[in-house]
C-alpha cells in the first residue's frame, strides 16, 4: 500500500531550536509546495523575532501566524509568543491562551495534535532539540492518524530531553541528524 503524499509539515523545538532551524529552514529550495508550520518554546513577555530572523536566511517565506491564516504552499509559518498555535479542520490556523502545556505557550503537543487532526496520514511532524518532553505526545498522535514522524538524532542535539521522550514514545519514528532531515525535507515533494 502506498503512503500519501505529504501535504504539510510540522516542528517542534525548544532550546537549541534556532541553530537546528538554521540548517532546516535555508535548505528548503524557492519553490517548496507544503507548509511548514512550527513551534519554538518562548518566553512569553517577550516578542518573537524568529520569521524577522529566518526570514531572511530562507529562499521561502516566513511569517509570524496569525488567527485565520489559511495555509498557503511554500511557507513557514511561526507561532507567536504567548499563544499556542493550532490547525483547523479547514487548513487555516487558529491562535489559543489555554492554559500552558509543559510550561509552555506556545505548545508543541497542542499544534501537533491539531494537526494530524486536521491532514491525518499527510502530515510529517519533526521534533528538535528541546530540555522538556512537549511534543512526545503530539508526534505520537502524528503517527497513530497515519502521519510520519522524524525526530533528531538525540547524540547530535543540543538538548536530548525532547528528542528521546519522543522516542520513547513514538519508537517507529526515523531517527535522523539534522543534515538527514535536511535531506528528508527536500525530497518529500519528489516522492
Amino acid at each position: 500500500m502506498t503512503r500519501p503524499l505529504i501535504e504539510a509539515v510540522v516542528i517542534g523545538a525548544s532550546a537549541g531550536a534556532v541553530e537546528a532551524l538554521s540548517i532546516l529552514l535555508p535548505a528548503l529550495p524557492p519553490a517548496y509546495k507544503l507548509p511548514v508550520i512550527i513551534v519554538v518554546h518562548l518566553p512569553p513577555d517577550k516578542t518573537s523575532i524568529l520569521a524577522d530572523l529566518f526570514g531572511e536566511k530562507c529562499a521561502i517565506q516566513v511569517v509570524e501566524a496569525e488567527d485565520k491564516d489559511r495555509l498557503q504552499p511554500g511557507t513557514v509559518y511561526f507561532a507567536p509568543a504567548g499563544y499556542h498555535l493550532l490547525v483547523e479542520m479547514d487548513k487555516t490556523l487558529s491562535l489559543s491562551n489555554d492554559q500552558p502545556v509543559f510550561f509552555s505557550r506556545p505548545s508543541i503537543d497542542v499544534l501537533f495534535e491539531s494537526a494530524a487532526d486536521a491532514y491525518g496520514a499527510a502530515l510529517l511532524a519533526i521534533i528538535l532539540t528541546g530540555a522538556n518532553q512537549d511534543g512526545a505526545l503530539g508526534v505520537q498522535a502524528v503517527v497513530r492518524a497515519g502521519g510520519r514522524a522524524i525526530i533528531q538524532a538525540p547524540a547530535t542535539a543540543y538538548a536530548s530531553a525532547m528528542p528521546e521522550a519522543a522516542i520513547a514514545l513514538c519508537p517507529e519514528a526515523e531517527i535522523l541528524p539534522l543534515a538527514g532531515i535536511a535531506r528528508y525535507l527536500r525530497g518529500i515533494e519528489k516522492v
